[in-house]
């Protein structure tokens, strides 16, 4: 299922006009990238006190017009504590409770510690491999397919950007490795990460689904509005 370089590299060398010089450099071993990201999540996650946010929901249904939007604020202490301040909302009753609610109640609950180590995108719950290199943004990018060590609605498969310099991941594209519920047939989204002084942290995240009598729903959320709360300063010695 995981693609690698052979036959790409044969072809390389078999084209016309394709000299060694112009072939690209080896990717790294995919071992090499995993652990490097672990290192600089653990170090961004000792510098990191907390934050506040503020988001904009927006979920549309065009099948029977329907359409509901919600700001929120978030505030985030390290190491796990979310809290959500609703500040607008508008649209169905209905759909603001089955969906903006329950998202903002799995997002709180997700965070607990236990949870929280059981989502994260790690060797401990995913499998990768290195697969390609991209440049978005002017920044260069580890391709890696991400597939998932159990079926859990909170995992994925799909695959990550990772940034090589910040060894942190830049963007994931997939589906969830389980169906959340029975209704809901087939979902994929887009999720961005933005860079926020020495963090990446969410920008946006789209969620194509289509639902069980209902059609096909977009789902889509703005991150913005950061305001890093800045570490203690450090004490001077005498």
């Amino acid at each position: 299922m995981l693609r690698t370089l052979s036959g790409w590299l044969l072809a390389a060398v078999c084209w016309p006009g394709v000299s060694g010089a112009d072939m690209p450099a080896p990717l790294p071993a995919t071992e090499d990238v995993v652990a490097s990201m672990a290192q600089a999540d653990r170090a961004r996650a000792e510098l990191m006190r907390g934050y506040t946010s503020v988001r904009r929901y927006l979920v549309e249904n065009k099948r029977f017009g329907v359409k509901a939007t919600m700001k929120v604020e978030l505030t985030f202490r390290a190491p796990n504590e979310k809290t959500f301040r609703i500040l607008e909302e508008s649209g169905p009753a209905p759909v603001r409770k089955q969906v903006f609610k329950r998202m903002l109640e799995s997002e709180k609950a997700t965070a607990r510690d236990g949870e929280r180590e059981a989502t994260q995108i790690t060797s401990r719950n995913y499998e990768f491999k290195v697969v390609g290199v991209e440049v978005i943004d002017g920044r260069r990018m580890f391709v890696m397919e991400a597939e998932p060590r159990t079926k859990n609605q909170f995992l994925f498969r799909g695959k990550i950007w990772v940034d090589e310099q910040d060894r942190a991941i830049a963007r994931i594209e997939g589906s969830p490795a389980q169906s959340p519920s029975f209704w809901v047939k087939k979902t994929k989204f887009v999720h961005r990460y933005q860079r926020v002084g020495s963090f990446w942290l969410a920008e946006s995240n789209q969620s194509d689904n289509e639902v069980r009598m209902f059609g096909h729903s977009i789902t889509r959320i703005e991150y913005g509005d950061y305001k890093l709360e800045a570490p203690p300063a450090a004490a001077s010695g005498n």
